[in-house]
């Protein structure tokens, strides 16, 4: 009987490992397929059947950075060879870069709209998660008329889809002049992050005793440097995973991003679609784009991996 239950084991081992395995192909297949489109030349981009293996090249990045136009006459041997290496890359796409009067080269609209991502992503992300800890500090340690209503309505901003009230906000942004703003994004995208740092937050700050923040009080400490000399260090974990969760939130966040920018605060996630190659969209430039977008987060989930697996255990609810 043992030996049938052993075989069983293994068995279910099997499977389970083979589950793992076509779950993580499932994931891993479109952050490959962009990866991979990325540094394909523009004609073996929609090829049917794809196209695997072939040469790879940078070309897709350097077009996703100059603004370019259609090439109505070839350059002669002498302009290409004069040309410099990454303008001879957008030649042999069938384009030119654009440059102003003084023959200065002009930038595309990504690295204005990475930049504006990173402004707001981050700045979003340290306010909400700032917030957040000092609201779930004073739920959590303090005796709060009210408080299962008061959580329930943080929580409930939550409860509706961001495009249902986009149309409001927009007319409320016009009316105070935070259209295409980046301070009317940070402000929208950390209402948006709080009740969902506040909360998670609380679970955190719960799981730590009070007795130490008692011991530093009858050491002298008052209650705010109680707070940031033992609160903040022992909640460490849980402010960085909360920090991991906003900031992926912020980053990747479309539907305000459209509709309330439209150049000067823009985001990435709604100009990665509008490249366009000449007549046709180059799936290889908006592949290079998204990958680009891509990097961010995995560095920033990565460098706190430590601190996001701790987190996850640690702030659990308990009943």
């Amino acid at each position: 009987m043992a030996a049938v239950q052993t075989t069983s084991e293994r068995a279910l081992n099997k499977v389970a490992i083979v589950g793992v395995l076509i779950a993580t192909i499932i994931f891993l297949a479109p952050i490959y397929w962009i990866v991979s489109t990325s540094f394909k030349p523009r004609n073996l981009a929609t090829t049917i059947p794809p196209t695997v293996l072939f040469e790879p090249e940078i070309s897709p990045f350097v077009k996703l950075v100059l603004r370019r136009s259609q090439l109505r006459e070839q350059p002669s041997p002498e302009e290409y060879a004069a040309a410099p290496w990454w303008e001879r890359l957008v030649f042999d796409g069938g384009e030119k870069v654009v440059r102003d009067g003084q023959g200065n080269v002009q930038l595309s609209g990504y690295p204005s709209r990475f930049v504006n991502s990173l402004i707001v992503a981050i700045v979003s992300t340290v306010l909400a998660v700032g917030m957040g800890t000092i609201t779930a500090y004073g739920f959590s340690r303090f005796k709060v008329k009210g408080e299962q209503d008061w959580l329930f309505f943080i929580l409930s901003t939550r409860m509706l889809p961001p495009v249902v009230v986009a149309i409001p906000m927009f007319l409320m942004y016009r009316a105070v002049g935070l259209n295409d703003t980046h301070l009317g994004l940070i402000i929208l995208y950390t209402a948006f992050n709080l009740s969902f740092s506040v909360w998670l937050m609380k679970g955190f700050i719960d799981e730590i005793p009070r007795e130490y923040e008692e011991a530093a009080l009858v050491d002298g400490y008052t209650r705010m440097e109680a707070f940031f000399k033992v609160v903040l260090p022992e909640a460490a974990t849980g402010i960085a995973a909360t920090a991991v969760f906003c900031f992926i939130t912020a980053w990747n966040e479309y539907a305000f991003a459209l509709i309330m920018t439209r150049r000067t605060a823009q985001t990435a996630p709604p100009f990665i679609p509008s490249q366009v190659g000449s007549g046709l969209p180059d799936w290889t430039v908006i592949a290079s784009g998204t990958f680009l977008f891509l990097l961010p987060v995995a560095i920033f989930t990565f460098l706190l991996r430590n601190h996001l697996l701790r987190g996850m255990s640690f702030g659990a609810i308990r009943k």
